[in-house]
């Protein structure tokens, strides 16, 4: 496993190295200029030196081995500067937003709890609710629990996120006044009123995130479980007499759920890229709105560097994936 791990390692390198390239590539031939929502008042020439001193005048190669150093080197030094309250930083330059001017790893860093609040929760809240509805689903096939659990991850499922938030806007924001229709990003949890509203205000998009995805789940959990309840363990199992509980919840759950972590761990990625649609229905400030905001307004940097950090989440949770599954089966060994 250890050497598994290591020469995994190694791969990842280079080819988070080729995919940052490629997004570099891509995002520099696609169309936009930032220098487009300004007033046309102003002068071409003013423009152009505009662009020149965004780093727009240099050639491509140079504007990517630049981006490189900031963001592999640059940026680890002001994190510990950070950290440790030494100067390691120094002057050196950041990846800086052309929007905001400021450094995007500072931007991340700010909406980041907020994504984590409701997109993170509410992946919690489907793991959580996924897991044993498809285990029970598998325990009573074509039962009146599986029929129900079948018709709501079909609908949680199908239902895209924008129709189900503004139902749920419109039922319990609108008609029964129960809940925020707008997420309120400034507030701030300090004391029992204030967390009695936050929970208030998150109700509804966690609700929508979280049924969307414990039907992902529990479908994936439900099919593994049936694989295995078909073979000759489980019955060796409970032929010797243990019972159906310790059948399932000892013997079948450790071997249905390899597949699952596999879709569980590469979700993972999708709660720091923040839920897009939802955030945006329901006005929460996070990573996903940080996205939309930076396309629409041409800043390459922060779309940059935001696409190619959810690569590397990706990439890291395939590894975790891989790892995971030699822990909970024994019957995969990695050289």
């Amino acid at each position: 496993m250890p050497v598994y791990t290591v020469r995994r390692v190694l791969v990842a390198v280079p080819t988070l190295l080729l995919i940052s390239l490629i997004l570099f590539l891509l995002l520099d031939l696609a169309p936009g200029d930032p220098t487009a929502q300004l007033p046309l008042t102003i002068p071409p020439e003013v423009k152009e030196n505009i662009r020149r001193s965004l780093g727009l005048g240099e050639p491509i190669h140079v504007r990517y081995l630049l981006w490189l150093k900031q963001f592999f080197v640059n940026e680890p030094l002001h994190l510990m500067s950070q950290l440790t309250g030494l100067d390691l930083g120094g002057d050196r330059h950041r990846v800086i937003s052309w929007q905001t001017r400021s450094p995007v790893v500072d931007l991340v860093i700010e909406r980041l709890p907020q994504t984590l609040w409701v997109v993170g929760l509410s992946y919690v809240a489907g793991i959580a609710i996924g897991l044993p509805v498809g285990i029970v689903s598998a325990r009573q096939q074509y039962g009146w629990f599986d029929q129900f659990g079948t018709f709501v991850s079909m609908v949680g499922f199908s239902v895209p996120t924008f129709f189900s938030g503004v139902l749920l806007i419109v039922v319990f924001s609108v008609e029964l006044g129960w809940f925020p229709s707008i997420y309120d990003t400034t507030h701030r949890v300090t004391g029992w009123d204030s967390l009695l509203f936050q929970l208030r205000q998150m109700a509804m998009p966690v609700t929508v995130l979280a049924l969307y995805n414990a039907a992902q789940i529990s479908r994936f959990m439900r099919a593994s479980a049936l694989d295995n309840l078909t073979l000759d363990y489980v019955r060796t199992a409970r032929a010797k007499g243990l019972s159906e509980r310790k059948v399932i919840f000892v013997h079948v759950l450790r071997n249905a759920v390899g597949p699952v972590v596999t879709v569980v761990a590469l979700g993972v990625p999708g709660i720091f890229g923040g839920a897009i649609i939802t955030e945006q229905i329901f006005k929460v400030n996070g990573l996903g709105q940080l996205l939309i905001t930076s396309i629409q307004a041409s800043d390459l940097p922060t779309v940059q560097t935001l696409t190619f950090v959810f690569a590397a989440l990706i990439v890291a949770c395939n590894l975790l994936a891989d790892l995971l599954l030699g822990i909970l089966d024994p019957r995969i060994r990695y050289g």
